[in-house]
């Protein structure tokens, strides 16, 4: 087979590469910048140029990477690699590899709904498909992003016409920049954001994405009026000391985890919208078929009932072992994002 898994992750021997390995290997094709996929420490790295600067951002100025842009071929010994939009957050790529006539494609995260952060998800053919499962339950069904927006809108606002501050927990890396995206036109307050988005802030500006004007929350004086702003932190700032400056507050998350009551109980949150980078149940099957694959292995969540559905289908499905292990080991993977330390 062209792939195998090997203990430093997803291995091409003709081409002598890995994809989002595990651990430090010579050479990497990387699918996007989330921490889980993008590790420190490679000899050299592959990914795509729309998300040069969060990758950057995520590895260090001394990292070597070669940026490539979608649909571009590189030559890898032979092997044919080139890189599509996964529409999961900016610069996330599907990897294509062909190499003889056979063509595997691998999605690392992935969603078909469009948003205005990223290239939208571009479905491939090929002969096998590597597909993460993340939400691969059928409760997991998304509603339409504006849908969500419109939620959050209105619970901001009436919180603001109550006196306190609003302040909304989204992983760093691309759930708050599309939820300032957004918001753009709310008209509601002041956003405010904490040290590890503000950061990230900056490489969506700069790679051309239109968010919302934001303040850096820790560079205003104590005693300063929050009760009308959004404030926007990553999950590690939940509890933490930081959130006492704000005053009253009222707290939501953002992510498709909150499609769950038992979820937000547990996060101890106020509000909580299913606003997901992750494709839901059928939008997950649909994208599986589109790519017409006789074999699919699935990894990354919930992978026994997506491989026992395409299995009573006549598709030759496995699970594969990652990483990650536990029906919990999404919620571990987004919290491992770039930035996800508290920068205050």
């Amino acid at each position: 087979m062209l792939l195998s898994i090997t203990d430093r992750g997803l291995y091409c021997e003709a081409g002598d590469f890995f994809v989002d390995p595990w651990l430090p290997v010579g050479r990497a094709v990387i699918t996007h910048a989330h921490g889980d996929h993008a590790r420190w420490g490679c000899d050299a790295y592959l990914g795509a140029r729309d998300g040069q600067r969060v990758l950057r951002t995520r590895l260090g100025s001394g990292a070597t990477i070669r940026f490539a842009e979608y649909g571009e071929t590189i030559d890898l010994n032979g092997v044919h690699v080139s890189l599509h939009p996964a529409g999961h957050i900016l610069g996330s790529a599907q990897v294509r590899i062909e190499h003889r006539g056979e063509v595997w494609a691998v999605s690392g995260d992935y969603k078909t709904e469009p948003d205005s952060t990223c290239a939208p998800f571009e479905p491939l053919r090929c002969h096998s498909f590597i597909t993460e499962s993340t939400f691969g339950l059928p409760i997991y069904r998304w509603s339409p992003e504006a849908v969500v927006l419109e939620e959050i809108r209105g619970w901001w606002r009436t919180n603001a016409d109550n006196g306190r501050a609003s302040v909304m927990f989204a992983y760093a890396l691309g759930k708050a920049q599309r939820v300032l995206a957004g918001l753009r036109d709310a008209n509601i307050g002041p956003i405010y954001t904490h040290g590890a988005i503000e950061r990230l802030n900056r490489d969506y500006r700069d790679s051309g994405i239109a968010i919302a004007d934001t303040i850096y929350a820790s560079e205003l004086p104590r005693g300063h009026d929050f009760s009308n702003g959004l404030i926007l932190a990553p999950p590690s700032a939940s509890g933490s000391l930081w959130l006492r400056r704000f005053g009253a507050i009222s707290t939501g998350f953002a992510s498709g985890w909150m499609r769950i009551r038992g979820a937000r109980r547990r996060r101890t949150i106020d509000r909580g919208f299913a606003l997901s980078d992750h494709a839901d149940w059928p939008n997950l099957l649909a994208a599986i078929a589109a790519t017409g694959a006789e074999r699919v292995w699935v990894t990354h969540g919930f992978r026994e009932p997506v491989v026992r559905w395409l299995l009573e289908r006549g598709v030759q499905a496995e699970a594969v072992t990652s990483r990650w292990e536990g029906e919990g080991e999404t919620e571990l993977q987004e919290l491992a994002v770039a930035g996800e330390e508290i920068v205050a």
